[in-house]
Formats: structure tokens, sequence, C-alpha cells
């Protein structure tokens, strides 16, 4: 039974270096995307270490072994034994290939699958896609400003309403929940990495927000994630349907407190990489 959700953005990629639209395009990391990844690969993998100590508990074949010279083998029995063992940890990811390089790099550390889901993908830009909010400006400064102000001038071109992704991404979610692979009593958490819009449209949905509300829940930060906890009852009888509690949202790895998690460090920026800015609405 899945009893936790965390829902985590891809890294940066050149398309919101220059300010692109990407909706569902797909682009992969750039090199500082790739850093923020592998950042929040390795913090979150030291927090859910114990998901590597459930697989090997699992498979214990993979567990390493010495030489035969070796005095004693290492113990199947202790990750047999370990809480651990009864826990399960299941990583989806958007299918495309920024989101998927972002789940790898927390995953591959701990020997997880990715199981790429088309179901994650980000908000369709329609006509809107791969431009810039200088371009969308100057073909249509009125729709610009209505999508500004969520008022739904994007909607002419093609583009996804907020409540639309929502709503996809919480059928997504639902069905994730109900799929018999995970509806056993084994508690489990659910790594979802995907898309800036589809976490914050989704989580939205989730708690009642008016995704078209000007006081929501903001954007999300490249590679950084919201954590959610699933209750199933109330009061020990079991809820019409799941109940959620945002736990943590937005959150980055502690490294992003230290440097210029926007830009990267020196070392990674070459001499032609432009500067990463806030959006100036």
């Amino acid at each position: 039974m899945i009893e936790e959700v965390v829902m985590l953005r891809h890294g940066r990629t050149n398309y919101n270096l220059t300010r692109r639209l990407q909706g569902q395009i797909d682009v992969p990391l750039d090199i500082v995307g790739q850093w923020q990844a592998d950042q929040t690969g390795l913090a979150l993998a030291g927090r859910y270490y114990w998901a590597k100590v459930s697989r090997l508990a699992a498979q214990p074949e993979l567990i390493a072994q010495p030489g035969p010279e070796a005095a004693e083998r290492s113990s199947i029995d202790e990750y047999r034994d370990a809480p651990a063992a009864r826990k399960r940890m299941v990583v989806v990811s958007s299918d495309l290939f920024r989101a998927v390089q972002t789940a790898h790099a927390f995953a591959d550390i701990l020997g997880l699958q990715v199981h790429p889901d088309a179901r994650l993908r980000e908000r369709s830009f329609g006509a809107w896609e791969g431009m810039t909010r200088e371009q969308i400006k100057a073909v249509d400064a009125a729709a610009y400003a209505s999508w500004k102000h969520h008022t739904g001038g994007e909607l002419a071109y093609g583009v996804e309403s907020r409540r639309a992704l929502g709503e996809r991404g919480v059928r997504a979610l639902r069905e994730i929940l109900a799929d018999p692979t995970y509806a056993d009593e084994t508690p489990t958490t659910l790594m979802l990495v995907g898309h800036g819009s589809w976490i914050i449209a989704t989580i939205s949905e989730l708690l009642g927000i008016d995704p078209d509300g000007m006081n929501a829940l903001g954007s999300m930060r490249n590679a950084c994630w919201s954590r959610l906890k699933v209750r199933y009852t109330v009061n020990g009888e079991p809820a019409p349907a799941p109940l959620w509690e945002l736990v943590e949202h937005n959150q980055a790895p502690q490294i992003a407190n230290l440097a210029d998690w926007e830009n990267g460090p020196d070392e990674l920026r070459g001499p032609d990489m432009p500067a990463w800015s806030p959006i100036a609405w």
C-alpha cells in the first residue's frame, strides 16, 4: 500500500535557462541540471537508504560476497531481518528524457528500477511550446497577459488548462495507487519524477486549491521535491477516497543553501553560458 508520495522535478535544461516553454518537447538536462539532479539524488538516496536494503533482502543473490578464503560470508539474514525488508520503494518517471535522467540520478544509487510513464508528462503548451515569453507577447500580448493573470487566454493556442492538468495528474496518481502491484500490505513510498507545472497542478487538485487562483503554491525549483502522506482511514474507518497531507514542499538538498543552485558551481559554467535569472512577470 502506498503511504507516501514524493514528487521530484527534473533538473535544469537549456530551455529552462533560456526561458523557453518546454511543455512536452523532449530535451535533456544541461550540465548544471545534471549537477542538480546528482546533488538531489545523493541527498534523497541518503534519506531513503533503506530502499537499497529492501531490494537486497528481496534479491539476496545481489549481496556482495567475499572470496573463498574469507573467514565468513556476508549475512543474508541481516538483510532479511532488517525492518527495511518489509518496506518498498517504487520510482516512476515521466517518459520525457529530462525526467528519466533525474530519476536515474536517484534510483541508480540504490539499485532501483525506473518505470517511465507518459501519464506524468508536463503540461502541454500547444502552439507556445519552444517559445520565449517575449516571443509570445510579440504574437499576442493580450493572451500573454491573460495567462499571467490566470484567466485562460493561453487556451486559444491549444495550451492545456491548469485544471485539466491537475485532473490528469490526480487521475494518474489514483491509478497508480490502485495498481494491484502495490495494493498489498507492504508500506510503500512512491517516488514520482516529473515536471514543475504537473506537480503544482496535481498537488493543488489533491488539496482542493484553485489551480487558477493567484494565491497558489507557486512554482517548483529545478530538482526540488514535495512530499505527501496518504491516509486511507479516519478514526479507524475506511475513507471514501485517499486523504492527503502535504508535509514538505519545494524542498532542496542542503547544498542549495550553500551554492548558487540555479547557476551551478563555477567549474561547470563555460564562458558563453548565460546566467540564470528569475522570471520577470
